[in-house]
């Protein structure tokens, strides 16, 4: 007899459940040194609260309370971490240090192998602009990398902003705009020259999500975006500066990032490790405007990537 599991969970195992809790624990301790507090929320919230945060993902799963009021189980740890500290710390002096290690659901297609339940540990630091805060994020996130054993992983850096900022400057319409972002965050560079065609824009808005390589790929950028990336990356400690290259074509479904994104690699891994980056305006959306920027690895695939 068969007793089925919803799609996309699956049961871990003792043998896996001790290699797992041993990667937490690495993970941990990197945090604790760094000086974040952990913190629990609940896995459901209400889903009028966690749209506050902006993604444009829908949630795996909806429920209704006894009082009818929607519950919905939450897609990252950020957003409720925001709402912490936008209410449980409102009068605390910035920067505040916060961690989690901690399961996630997520729509996900169907028969991709996909999970929609993952377990998740990172960091939020807010109230730490930029490049102060990105740069010491980027730090904790190499070394918590490297504490779990991986020692050949790279961080694609780029940013969300330019882009963005680059449409706003042409007067682009909300429409065409979500275009625009689609392409660029399913990375279709054919569909996304065709939109910059369409609309007669300015070419770079089609070129500057191929850029790729080391520092001198942000003399081409416009504005400050490139000189802001540029003072994170040259605070940086050499061994972790070392492991980062510049993808300008980096985009993220989490409609909150605002400025610096990032992402983790590993070789034969066909999915990173983790993502990151700044949300500056995703504090103010709970009433308590500050500067934030994170990251989160997904525990299951660090333990993939070990494991191989």
């Amino acid at each position: 007899m068969i007793h089925p599991i919803p799609s996309g969970t699956r049961d871990v195992l003792p043998d896996e459940m001790r290699e797992l809790r041993a990667i937490e624990a690495a993970l941990r301790r990197v945090f604790d040194e760094a000086g974040y507090g952990e913190v629990a929320t609940p896995a459901l919230e209400y889903e009028a609260v966690l749209a506050r945060g902006g993604a444009k993902m829908p949630p795996a799963y909806r429920v209704a309370d006894d009082h009818g009021n929607v519950l919905a189980l939450r897609t990252d740890m950020t957003v409720p971490i925001a709402r912490v500290a936008s209410t449980r710390y409102a009068a605390a002096e910035p920067p505040l240090r916060f961690c989690y290690v901690a399961n996630a659901y997520r729509q996900v297609r169907p028969h991709r192998g996909q999970m929609r339940e993952f377990l998740q540990a990172g960091v939020e630091l807010i109230g730490s602009p930029t490049p102060t805060g990105t740069t010491e994020v980027l730090e904790v996130l190499a070394r918590a990398v490297e504490a779990t054993g991986i020692d050949d992983f790279r961080i694609g850096l780029g940013s969300a902003s330019i882009v963005p900022a680059l449409l706003d400057q042409a007067g682009v319409g909300a429409e065409d705009r979500a275009r625009i972002l689609h392409e660029l965050v399913g990375r279709d560079y054919v569909g996304l020259e065709r939109e910059v065609s369409r609309l007669g824009l300015d070419e770079r808005i089609a070129a500057i999500p191929l850029l790729r390589g080391g520092p001198e790929v942000l003399a081409r950028l416009p504005g400050e975006a490139g000189s802001r990336l540029g003072e994170a990356i040259e605070a940086l400690a050499p061994d972790v500066r070392e492991r980062v290259i510049l993808d300008l074509g980096l985009a993220s479904d989490l409609g909150y990032y605002t400025g610096a994104i990032f992402q983790i690699y590993v070789p034969g891994l066909g999915q990173p490790l983790g993502v990151g980056g700044r949300y500056d305006e995703l504090l103010g959306n709970f009433g308590r405007p500050l500067p934030a920027v994170g990251f989160a690895l997904n525990v299951d695939r660090l333990h993939e990537a070990l494991a191989r």
